[in-house]
C-alpha cells in the first residue's frame, strides 16, 4: 500500500471549538446584560427571569464575583429606585443564591452600609426605604454568617434547630434575641412600606406600587420562618427558665406577633401577592407559653410559591459551531470535475485515494477526541481552581471565625459577669418595684381624675386651633388670588407693550418701504428728464430716431405704470397703518377696561380680606374667652375648697406648697409676657391662651395645697395662709373676668396676683420644719460625719473596755476579778454587737439613697427628706452617747467608784437609741431589703447583749453583795427591835424618794419630747441631762426634731408610767 508522505494543510486544519476564555466572555455577558436589566432606575418591580440568570449565574461559578464585580460599577448614590431595586436583588441572591454568596457580600459589607447612610440622610421617599432594607441586608449576613447551620432561605428542620440551639440555655436565650432582632428588621421594613403606599394612595396593580411591594414576597418567607423558630425556641426556654425571667421575651413576642399577623393579613388582601404567593393565615391568638401543652397546637406556617408561566424569553445569539464550508459544496465539484473528465481511472480508485480518505476518517475522529479531552481538562482545570478557591475562601473564613471565637468568648465572660450582676441587682429591685406599683396605682386614681379635666381643655382648645387653621387657610387664599390678580396685571401689561413694539417695527418698514419707492420715483424721473433731453437733442437727427423715440415712449409709459402702482402700494399700506393704529387704540381701550375690572375685583378682595382679617381677630378672641371662661371654672373649683367641708381631710406639706406657689409666680410672669404679646399683635393669641391655661392651673393647685398645708399648721399661720389663699384665688378671678372683655382687656394687669402669691410663699417657707443646727444642703454630709463619728466612738468604746479588763486582771483577783471580767466581756460583746448594727444601718441608708434619689445627687435625696435625715443624726449621736456613758459607767464600776445600776440604766438607754437607730431606716427602706433584714437580726442581737450586761451586773452584784453577810451575834432583843425599826424607816423614805424620782424623771421625759416636737432656732442650747451621779462633761444628743406643728388636743401625756402618744401624720 502506498503511504502519503505529505498531508494537505487542509486536512490538518483542526475543527474549531469553543475554549475556556470564550465561555467566559459569554458568561460575563449574559450576566451583564441581566443585571443592567433587573437594576435600573424604571420604577417597575425586577423581572422573574432576569433576577433567575443571576441567581444561576452564582451557582456556576460557585459565588457572586461576577454579580459584585458589575454591581461596584453602578450609579447607586445618583438614583434611590435603582438603589431600591439592587437591595430586592441581592436580598433574592442571597435566598436562592449559592451558599458562597454569603461569604462574597461580607467582602462588601461596607459598600452596602454606605449606600444606606447615604440615602437614610437624605429626604427621599424610596431612600428612606433603601436606609432600611441595607439595614436588613446586613442583619441578614451577620446573622447567618454567625449561624452557619442556617442557611440564606431559613428552611432547616427541626432536628437542625435543636443542634443549633444546643443544650446551653444561655446560647438559647441569645439566640433567640437575635432571631428577635432578625424580626424587627423584616417587618420594620415591611411598616415603611405599607406607609409610603398609603400616604402615595398606590395601588397593588400600578407599577410604583408594585415596585415597593416586590421585595416584601423575600420578607414573608424569612418571616414564616423565623416566627416558627422562635416559637420553637420561647417554649424551650419556658421549659428551663421561671416566667418571671422571660417577662420581656414574652412582650417582644407578642408585639412581633401582633406586627406580623397584620402584614399578613394586609398582603393578602392585595391583588399584587394573591398570584404571586399563598401566604399562610396566623392564629387569632399568641401561643401560650406558660402552658407547656400549647406547643403541640402550634401549626408550623407555610409559605407556598406558585408555580410561574414560562415567560417570553428573549432571543439569544446562537453560536457558530462549524466554521468549515457547508457540506454539499465538495459534491458539487466532484460532480463538475467527473462531468468533465469523467471518472477517475474509469471509475475505480486509487489505493492511494482509499488510504486519503481513511486518513481523513482517522484525523477526523482523532480531532474530536482531542477536543473532548481538551474540553474535558478544561473543565477539570477549572472545577480545581474553584475548588482552589474555596479552599482559601474556607481558611480565610476559619481564620476570621477562630478570631471572632476568641473576641466572642471574652464578650461572653464579660456578659455572663454583667448577667450575674444583673441578676443580682433585679432581685434587690423586684420589691422596689412591687411597692412602687402599689404607690403608682393610688398616684393613678389621682391622675385619672386630673386628666378628665385636662382632657376637657384639651378638646376645648384642640377646637380652637381648627378654626385658627381654617382661618388661616382662608387667607393663604386670599393671598394666592391676590397674587394671581398681580401676575394678570403683568401679564396685559407685557402684551400692550408687545403690541405696541410689533407696530411700531411695521410702521418703520412701511417708512422705510415708502422712502425707498420715492427713491426709485426720483431716480426714473431723473432719467425721464436725461430722456426728454437726449429726445430733444435728437430730435434734430431725423427719422432714423424716431422708432427710438417711441420705444422711450414705451418706456415711459410703463415707468408711469410702476410708479401709479406704487403710489397705489403707498396708499394701501398707508391704509395698513391706520388700521394698525386703530387695533391698536382699541386693544389699549379693551385693556383699560379690563385693568378697571381687575382693579374692581382687587378692591373686593381687599375688602373681602379685611372681613377675614376681622373674623381671626374675633376667632382668636372667642378662643381667648373659652380659655378664660374654662380657666374661671378651674379657680372657682378651686376657692371652693377652701371651704368644703370634705377637704378638711386633705393635708399637704409647706415643701410643696412652697414648689406650686414658685411655680405659680413663673407662669403670672409668662401670663404677663403673653398678654404683652397678645396687645401688640390681636390676630395671635396662642401665647396668651397658653400663659392663661398654665396659670389658673398652677394657681388653683396652690390654693387648694395652700388649704391643705393648713390643715397642719396652728391656728394663726393657719388664718393667715386661708385670707392669703382667698385673696389670691379673688384676684386671679378678677384677672381672669377682665380677661373675657374687649373693653377691659387693656386694663387687665396680671401682676396684681403676684402679691398674694408672694404672701402665700412666705408663709409656706415660715411654716417649713426648721433643720437642727445646719442647713439642708449640709444634712448629707452631717449623716456620713455622725455615721463615722458613731463607729469612732464605738471602737474607741471597744478599745477601752479591753484596756479596763487588762488593768481589772492587774489590780483584782478572786470572786471581784471574775465579777469584772464577766461585766467587760458582757460590754464587749454589746459594743461589737452594736458596730455591726451601725455598719449594717450605713449599708441600708446608701441603698436607700440610692434606690431614691433617681437622677438627683445625694446631698438633694438628704435635703429633700430632711426630715429623715434629721432622724438618722439624731439616732446615731444617740447610739454614740450611749455606748460612750457605758463605758465611763464600766469603768466607775470596776474602779469601785460608780453603781452596777448605772451600767443597766445604759443598757436600756443603748438598747432604746438602737431601736430608734432601727426605726429611723426601717422608714424609707424596702421591706424584701436583705439589708433591712439583717438590720433587725442585728437589732435583736444588739438587745440580747443589753439583756446580758444587765444579767452580769445583776449577777455581780448579788454574788459581791451576798459576801457581806449580816452579823447578829451580839445584839439583843432590844437592838434587834429598834434596828428593824430604823430599817423600816429607811424603806419609807427610800420608797418616798423613789415615787417622787418617778415623777420627776416623768417630768423630765415630758419635757424632753416637748423640746423635740417644737420649732427650735438653730444653734439653739439643749438643756444638760440630769442624772443622779456627775457626768464628765458629756450631754445626751436631742433627737429629730418633728415639723413645726402646734400639739393636738389628743396629744396626752400619762403621768403615771410616764408615757408619751403622739399621732403620726404621714
Amino acid at each position: 500500500m502506498n503511504s502519503i508522505k505529505n498531508v494537505p494543510a487542509r486536512v490538518l486544519n483542526r475543527r474549531p471549538g469553543h475554549s475556556l476564555e470564550a465561555e467566559r466572555e459569554q458568561f460575563d455577558k449574559t450576566q451583564a446584560i441581566s443585571i443592567s436589566k433587573a437594576i435600573n432606575t424604571q420604577e417597575a418591580p425586577v423581572k422573574e427571569k432576569h433576577a433567575r440568570r443571576i441567581i444561576l449565574g452564582t451557582h456556576h461559578e460557585k459565588g457572586a464575583f461576577t454579580f459584585w464585580s458589575y454591581a461596584i460599577g453602578l450609579p447607586l448614590p445618583s438614583s434611590a429606585i435603582l438603589s431600591w431595586k439592587f437591595c430586592h436583588v441581592l436580598h433574592k441572591v442571597l435566598r436562592d443564591g449559592h451558599p458562597n454568596v454569603l461569604h462574597d457580600c461580607q467582602r462588601y459589607r461596607s459598600n452596602i452600609r454606605e449606600i444606606g447612610d447615604l440615602w437614610g440622610h437624605l429626604h427621599d421617599r424610596y431612600g428612606q426605604l433603601v436606609n432600611i432594607y441595607t439595614k436588613l441586608l446586613l442583619t441578614k449576613i451577620s446573622f447567618h454568617l454567625k449561624h452557619p447551620q442556617f442557611p440564606a432561605g431559613l428552611e432547616v428542620t427541626d432536628e437542625v434547630l435543636e443542634k443549633a440551639a444546643g443544650t446551653d440555655i444561655n446560647n438559647i436565650f441569645q439566640l433567640t434575641v437575635e432571631m428577635f432582632d432578625y424580626m424587627d428588621c423584616e417587618l420594620k421594613l415591611s411598616e415603611s412600606v405599607f406607609r409610603q403606599l398609603n400616604t402615595a394612595i398606590a395601588v397593588s396593580q400600578m407599577s410604583s406600587g408594585q415596585c415597593r411591594l416586590a421585595p416584601l414576597i423575600q420578607v414573608i418567607q424569612d418571616c414564616s420562618h423565623l416566627y416558627h423558630y422562635t416559637v420553637k425556641l420561647m417554649f424551650k426556654l419556658h421549659s428551663c427558665l421561671p416566667a418571671d425571667t422571660l417577662q420581656g421575651h414574652r412582650d417582644r413576642f407578642h408585639e412581633q406577633f401582633h406586627s406580623l399577623r397584620n402584614f399578613f393579613r394586609r398582603a393578602s388582601d392585595m391583588l399584587y401577592f394573591k398570584r404571586l404567593i399563598q401566604i399562610p393565615r396566623l392564629p387569632e391568638g399568641p401561643p401560650n407559653f406558660l402552658r407547656a401543652s400549647a406547643l403541640a397546637e402550634h401549626i408550623k406556617p407555610v409559605v407556598v410559591i406558585p408555580e410561574e408561566a414560562p415567560e417570553d424569553e428573549e432571543p439569544e445569539n446562537l453560536i457558530e459551531i462549524s466554521t468549515g464550508p457547508p457540506a454539499g459544496e465538495p459534491v458539487v465539484v466532484a460532480d463538475l470535475f467527473e462531468q468533465t473528465f469523467g471518472p477517475p481511472n474509469g471509475s475505480v480508485k486509487d489505493d492511494r485515494d482509499l488510504q486519503i480518505e481513511a486518513l481523513k476518517r482517522e484525523v477526523e475522529m482523532l480531532r474530536s477526541e482531542l477536543d473532548k479531552i481538551k474540553l474535558e481538562a478544561q473543565r477539570f482545570i477549572a472545577q480545581l481552581k474553584g475548588q482552589v478557591n474555596a479552599l482559601e475562601a474556607e481558611l480565610e473564613e476559619q481564620r476570621k471565625q477562630k478570631q471572632k471565637a476568641l473576641v466572642d468568648n471574652e464578650q461572653l465572660r464579660h456578659e455572663l459577669a454583667q448577667l450575674r450582676a444583673a441578676q443580682v441587682e433585679g432581685e434587690r429591685n423586684q420589691g422596689l418595684r412591687e411597692e412602687a406599683e402599689k404607690k403608682a396605682s393610688a398616684t393613678e386614681a389621682r391622675y385619672n381624675k386630673l386628666k378628665e379635666k385636662h382632657s376637657e381643655l384639651i378638646n376645648t382648645h384642640a377646637e380652637l386651633l381648627r378654626k385658627n387653621a381654617d382661618t388661616a387657610k382662608q387667607l393663604t387664599v386670599t393671598q394666592q388670588s391676590q397674587e394671581e390678580v398681580a401676575r394678570v396685571k403683568e401679564q396685559l401689561a407685557f402684551q400692550v407693550e408687545q403690541v405696541k413694539r410689533e407696530s411700531e417695527m411695521k410702521l418703520e418698514e412701511q417708512s422705510d418701504q415708502l422712502e425707498k419707492l420715492k427713491r426709485e420715483l426720483e431716480a426714473k424721473a431723473r432719467e425721464l428728464v436725461h430722456v426728454q433731453e437726449a429726445l430733444s437733442r435728437t430730435e434734430q437727427s431725423g427719422s432714423e430716431l424716431s422708432s427710438r423715440l417711441d420705444a422711450l415712449s414705451a418706456d415711459r409709459d410703463e415707468l408711469s405704470r410702476v410708479v401709479r402702482q406704487r403710489e397705489a402700494d403707498l396708499l394701501a399700506a398707508q391704509s395698513l397703518a391706520r388700521e394698525k393704529e386703530e387695533a391698536l387704540s382699541q386693544e389699549q381701550q379693551r385693556s383699560s377696561r379690563e385693568r378697571d375690572e381687575l382693579q374692581g375685583r382687587l378692591a373686593d378682595k381687599e375688602s373681602q380680606e379685611q372681613g377675614l382679617q376681622q373674623r381671626l381677630l374675633d376667632e382668636q378672641f372667642a378662643m381667648l374667652r373659652a380659655t378664660a371662661v374654662e380657666a374661671r371654672r378651674i379657680l372657682q373649683d378651686a376657692v371652693g375648697k377652701l371651704d368644703d367641708p370634705l377637704h378638711l381631710r386633705c393635708t399637704s406639706s409647706p415643701d410643696y406648697l412652697v414648689s406650686r406657689a414658685q411655680a405659680a409666680l413663673d407662669a403670672v410672669s409668662a401670663l404677663e409676657k403673653g398678654h404683652a404679646q397678645y396687645l401688640t399683635s390681636r390676630a395671635d393669641a396662642s401665647g396668651l391662651v397658653a400663659a392663661l391655661t398654665r396659670f389658673s392651673h398652677l394657681t388653683a393647685d396652690t390654693i387648694v395645697h395652700g388649704s391643705a398645708t393648713s390643715h397642719l399648721a396652728p391656728t394663726d399661720p393657719a388664718d393667715r395662709l386661708i385670707d392669703t389663699c382667698r385673696e389670691c384665688g379673688a384676684r386671679a378671678l378678677e384677672l381672669v373676668g377682665q380677661l373675657q372683655e374687649q373693653q377691659a382687656l387693656l386694663q387687665a394687669r396680671p401682676g396684681l396676683v403676684r402679691t398674694p402669691l408672694q404672701g402665700i410663699l412666705q408663709l409656706g417657707q415660715e411654716l417649713k420644719p426648721k433643720s437642727l443646727d445646719v442647713r439642708q444642703e449640709e444634712l448629707g454630709a452631717m449623716v456620713d460625719k455622725e455615721m463615722a463619728a458613731t463607729s469612732a466612738a464605738i471602737e474607741d468604746a471597744v478599745r477601752r473596755i479591753e484596756d479596763m479588763m487588762n488593768q481589772a486582771r492587774h489590780a483584782s483577783s478572786g470572786v471581784k476579778l471574775e465579777v469584772n471580767e464577766r461585766i467587760l466581756n458582757s460590754c464587749t460583746d454589746l459594743m461589737k454587737a452594736i458596730r455591726l448594727l451601725v455598719t449594717t444601718s450605713t449599708s441600708l441608708q446608701k441603698e436607700i439613697v440610692e434606690s431614691g434619689r433617681g437622677a438627683a445627687t445625694q446631698q438633694e435625696f438628704y435635703a429633700k427628706n430632711s426630715r429623715w435625715t434629721e432622724g438618722l443624726i439624731s439616732a446615731s449621736k444617740a447610739v454614740g452617747w450611749g455606748a460612750t456613758q457605758l463605758v465611763e459607767s464600766a469603768d466607775r464600776v470596776v474602779l469601785h467608784t460608780g453603781k452596777y445600776e448605772e451600767l443597766i440604766v445604759c443598757s436600756h438607754e443603748i438598747a432604746a437609741s438602737t431601736a430608734q437607730l432601727v426605726a429611723a431606716s426601717k422608714v424609707k427602706a424596702d421591706k424584701h431589703s436583705p439589708h433591712l433584714s439583717r438590720l433587725q437580726e442585728c437589732s435583736r442581737t444588739v438587745n440580747e447583749m443589753a439583756a446580758n450586761v444587765v444579767a452580769s451586773t445583776k449577777s455581780g452584784q448579788e454574788q459581791v453583795e451576798d459576801r457581806d453577810t449580816m452579823d447578829f451575834s451580839g445584839l439583843s432583843l432590844i437592838k434587834l427591835k429598834k434596828q428593824e425599826m430604823e430599817t423600816q424607816v429607811r424603806a419609807l423614805e427610800l420608797e418616798k424618794t423613789l415615787e417622787v424620782e418617778r415623777v420627776r424623771l416623768g417630768e423630765l421625759r415630758r419635757q424632753h419630747y416637748l423640746l423635740a416636737g417644737a420649732t427650735g432656732a438653730p444653734g439653739e442650747e439643749e438643756p444638760s441631762q440630769p442624772s443622779a451621779a456627775p457626768r464628765s462633761g458629756t450631754k445626751k444628743p436631742p433627737l429629730a426634731q418633728k415639723p413645726s406643728v402646734a400639739p393636738r388636743q389628743d396629744h396626752q401625756l400619762d403621768k403615771k408610767d410616764a408615757s408619751y402618744t403622739a399621732q403620726v401624720v404621714n
